[in-house]
């Protein structure tokens, strides 16, 4: 079986390199993640469609024009993998669902996957998801639930609702994975996997395109296999984007950063697996001076409240009553559930906790004063086994504890990272994550260099 080039080359920016000096063409990259999702996908179960003919042919384009002296950028030739959630030309998209979704969703590309196009990426095929995205452990009962690759004996949550794009990421069958983040889609696949993940900020990223769960919160995002990476491909599609002045991202110096402890509900019930490892990491960067204060968000509890009512509401307006009572048979039992609870909800009930998401994230900008970013751990606990979560209400109470950390950033506007910390062999992934202020991805991912460059120079 081929190796994963991009892993071999050591990063996106090397494997680019290797591109242009010849060393290896796209065709030949395509081929090698193709045969690696022959080899291991039928175990794995990552990947909803692989578009090999498309993508070979894509791939042949990005060498002639190579050849000919015509340089896209950084991500030229390089081949990655989209969520199934994205209309992607000549590609079928479910959403996760059994559920004809082909009448809701736009059939033109949106600006985010034509960007990907103009910068010559080459596009794998569509990683599955959680139904529609209203999941974050990853199981799926109608599109099957893709395995954890940290763990080859037993059967793990890989995390969602990206959860195909954190497996294919993490087991080197596409050199980027593309995903969303509405509560923590795509930084819980990234911590359980143990990759890189970036939310980036509500609104950064257009989700023109992208089967929509909440429109006031779904954000597109990356899973990468390091911070170097999504700071490369970030960079490359801003610049795509003409969303701002393209410029590399160098590491923050980490005697100048300040860094914002909450001190409380972000390190509530962590198991030991994770309280150990983040409690060395953080000791780390104390010891590399960075100044670590903490501090109270009083606002993130908050999401208790707002999640369970904005999301399934949001979902039941853009499925429609009736398709959906008249498809839910078709429904993952969990997803259907979850969603038949908002056909009891006020409209006066949502309008109230969205009036009071608005004004808490306007004084949540507050709790970035004399701090560059939040630290907390992506998720409370690894990840646990599919067989764990049979029981419903074991379920529940798993999900809901998964996603205390990260929905706040969702609920609060903010931008988002998980970096994986290091932990003793045979250990599972655990998830550090790093919460900036709205539309400063460039600081965070700055931080996030950093950071890792620190925390790899101890990996056991």
């Amino acid at each position: 079986m081929p190796v994963d080039p991009v892993a071999h080359a050591g990063s996106l920016r090397a494997a680019g390199e290797m591109l242009r000096s010849g060393e290896i063409t796209s065709e030949q990259m395509t081929h090698a993640y193709l045969a690696r999702i022959q080899h291991m996908d039928p175990y794995l179960g990552s990947y909803e469609y692989v578009a090999e003919v498309q993508a070979l042919e894509t791939a042949k384009a990005m060498d002639r024009l190579l050849a000919a002296g015509t340089d896209l950028g950084p991500l030229m030739g390089l081949p990655i993998s989209v969520k199934d959630l994205f209309t992607v030309k000549g590609m079928p998209m479910t959403a996760g669902s059994n559920i004809d979704v082909s009448g809701i969703m736009d059939p033109c590309e949106g600006p985010f996957i034509q960007a990907l196009r103009e910068a010559g990426c080459v596009l794998l095929g569509k990683t599955r998801m959680v139904e529609f995205a209203f999941g974050i452990t990853g199981v799926s009962q109608p599109r099957g639930t893709p395995r954890n690759p940290c763990d080859h004996k037993e059967h793990r949550i890989p995390g969602g609702s990206s959860s195909g794009a954190g497996v294919a990421m993490a087991a080197g069958l596409c050199a980027m994975a593309i995903g969303t983040d509405t509560g923590g889609s795509v930084r819980v696949p990234a911590a359980l996997c143990g990759i890189f993940g970036l939310k980036t900020t509500f609104g950064l990223w257009s989700n023109q395109g992208v089967f929509p769960l909440s429109p006031d919160l779904d954000t597109i995002g990356l899973l990468t296999r390091s911070a170097h990476d999504a700071a490369l491909a970030y960079t490359e599609i801003m610049r795509q984007l003409e969303c701002e002045p393209s410029r590399s991202i160098t590491p923050a110096p980490l005697g100048n950063t300040s860094l914002g402890l909450p001190s409380s509900y972000f390190w509530e019930n962590l198991t030991p697996d994770v309280a150990e490892p983040m409690s060395q990491a953080m000791d780390m960067l104390r010891s590399a001076g960075v100044n670590i204060q903490e501090i109270s968000i009083p606002e993130a509890s908050e999401r208790e409240q707002y999640f369970p009512v904005s999301m399934p509401v949001h979902l039941l307006s853009t499925l429609g009553r009736e398709r959906f009572e008249a498809n839910r048979h078709l429904m993952d039992p969990v997803i259907g559930h979850r969603t038949s609870l908002g056909l009891e909800i006020e409209a006066t009930r949502l309008v109230e906790v969205e009036t009071r998401r608005k004004r808490s994230s306007l004084r949540a900008l507050v709790y970035f004063q004399g701090v560059d970013a939040w630290i907390s751990p992506t998720t409370a606990s690894t990840a646990p086994s599919v067989a764990s979560l049979e029981n419903y209400e074991q379920a529940y109470l798993q999900a809901i504890n998964m996603t205390r950390n990260t929905q706040p950033a969702n609920y609060l506007g903010l931008c988002a990272a998980s970096l994986p910390v290091p932990v003793a062999a045979q250990g599972l992934p655990v998830g550090m994550q790093l919460i900036g202020p709205p539309r400063n991805e460039t600081q965070l991912l700055a931080i996030c260099l950093a950071v890792e460059q620190l925390l790899r120079s101890a990996e056991y």
